[in-house]
């Protein structure tokens, strides 16, 4: 399986998404649109992504009753992104609902669908604690997973530090794309259950999203190609 590096847009505009894009010459991106960004630009955005030629992954992570998700997920179908998600919260129904919206609203290619297990902001108290989900993080990581599967989607938002233990229970070809990927001198922010590009790799992950360590770095064409090369399994001495 291929595996990609997913770089987040965290941008508050499209003025600042171009400008980091400059740094990389035309070279075509795997990017992340997320909620920042697409609430403050709307569709347009993606479509001007796309237009330029870059893949992309549209981070909404849709939670509502399945009609209004099937309704929704119709639309995002349209956009020509390469994965969107959902989470898996909101139980099979919804996400057998988002699928089916999705499959009708593409035209051609279907964009790949996963579901987010646990943010990784999330720590197994504060989960336990605020949302009283008093299972252990791995076994509720595992049953979103289960049910993301059993209803058909593509794979699951999660931890790298899960990655391992999903690649067990659904195979290689069911996707764990991973966000909380942090250089070994990064800080790791609102981050709770972080590795670094070599480690997910190791761990099992099949794409790992990146924001901070590439869009604020001195030099973003630099990092980005410094953790391509520790996610492709290149040591950097």
């Amino acid at each position: 399986m291929q595996k990609s590096l997913i770089v987040a847009l965290d941008f508050a505009g499209k003025e600042d998404v171009q400008e980091f894009l400059a740094h990389f010459g035309g070279e075509k991106l795997y990017v992340k649109v997320g909620m920042e960004l697409f609430y403050q630009e709307g569709p347009g955005i993606v479509e001007y992504l796309v237009a330029e030629g870059h893949e992309v992954f549209l981070d909404l992570k849709l939670h509502d009753i399945p009609n209004t998700v099937y309704k929704a997920m119709k639309g995002l179908g349209k956009l020509g992104v390469g994965m969107t998600n959902l989470h898996a919260a909101g139980g099979k129904d919804m996400m057998k609902a988002g699928l089916e919206g999705l499959m009708e609203g593409a035209s051609g290619r279907r964009p790949n669908l996963i579901a987010v297990t646990q943010l990784t902001s999330m720590s197994e108290k504060r989960m336990q604690e605020d949302l009283m989900i008093n299972a252990p993080l791995n076994e509720v990581v595992l049953h979103y997973a289960r049910n993301a599967f059993e209803s058909g989607l593509d794979g699951v938002v999660c931890s790298s530090l899960e990655a391992t233990m999903l690649r067990e229970a659904f195979g290689v070809q069911f996707k764990k794309v991973t966000p909380g990927i942090r250089m070994k001198e990064d800080s790791m922010d609102d981050q709770q259950r972080v590795v670094t590009p070599m480690d997910a790799r190791i761990f099992g992950a099949t794409e790992i999203v990146v924001g901070r360590s590439i869009t604020r770095a001195g030099d973003p064409r630099k990092a980005y190609e410094t953790i391509i090369q520790q996610w492709q399994g290149v040591e950097i001495g």
